[in-house]
């Protein structure tokens, strides 16, 4: 399947089940690529627009590029709920649309490992103006949880998972090797995720890799809800994250 194809008919449960990201990680790009409300910011598979809203609340100028037509109809239906207006346009990390040296600072949010990472960062430095920044975000689960690593456990019996999460795992090494950029670098947040058992079992089938009906789909849902009454608390599990931010400077 098509990286651009697979989150076909999950943008609902993508943009409600998902993960944010922690303010301080928001603030920390602010901070350290010199972003003000006259910048603008491309946030590249931006999916449902949920790492787009974050930067739009802080009345920061962004274009959202998403190749999956349900993913950005689903991101521009949300887009009103911020006080900056994001706008959303049809295009890959390869091929943005956007003109050259025009940006101040180019996002993906757990999707460059979904890219061509040569061409995508050669994309990035053709449309970032001089001293821009290329961020790369990704939430990846705090095994040392013993509840985040159950859940891991359950998608380590899927078929997908290694190549997928392992790939996920390496994709900002390109970044800090790419000779494009100076000054690259990675910083590590936590984060978390509180869920009652609809709201987990939501998070775990938004996944790409996550099977969508049959016998797997079941053993999957069976395990979360077995998963969910060994560690809830009032109702209420959390899954653990680190939030990892690289940074690179035209």
């Amino acid at each position: 399947m098509k990286p651009t194809e697979r989150f076909s008919g999950l943008a609902d449960l993508y943009a409600a089940s998902r993960p944010s990201y922690p303010k301080e990680a928001i603030d920390f790009i602010l901070t350290s690529c010199n972003l003000s409300p006259s910048s603008l910011i491309v946030d590249v598979g931006c999916g449902t627009g949920i790492s787009t809203r974050l930067f739009a609340e802080r009345a920061v100028r962004l274009i959202g590029i998403e190749p999956n037509a349900d993913m950005r109809r689903q991101a521009e239906a949300l887009a009103n709920e911020v006080g900056t207006r994001p706008e959303y346009r049809d295009g890959t990390a390869e091929s943005t649309g956007i003109v050259d040296d025009s940006v101040d600072a180019v996002l993906s949010a757990q999707a460059f490992h979904w890219f061509n990472p040569d061409a995508a960062l050669a994309e990035f430095y053709r449309i970032l103006k001089p001293h821009g920044f290329v961020v790369l975000m990704w939430n990846e689960r705090n095994e040392s949880d013993n509840f985040t690593r159950g859940y891991g456990d359950l998608f380590r019996l899927l078929p997908e998972t290694a190549s997928i999460e392992m790939k996920r795992g390496s994709a900002g090494i390109p970044l800090l090797e790419c000779k494009l950029f100076k000054q690259a670098s990675q910083t590590i947040f936590d984060n978390d995720q509180t869920m009652n058992l609809d709201q987990l079992i939501g998070r775990a089938f938004s996944a790409s890799y996550a099977p969508r009906d049959g016998t797997a789909a079941d053993a999957l849902r069976d395990g979360l809800i077995d998963l969910f009454k060994s560690f809830e608390s009032d109702g209420l599990v959390t899954l653990h994250y680190t939030t990892s931010v690289f940074l690179g400077q035209k």
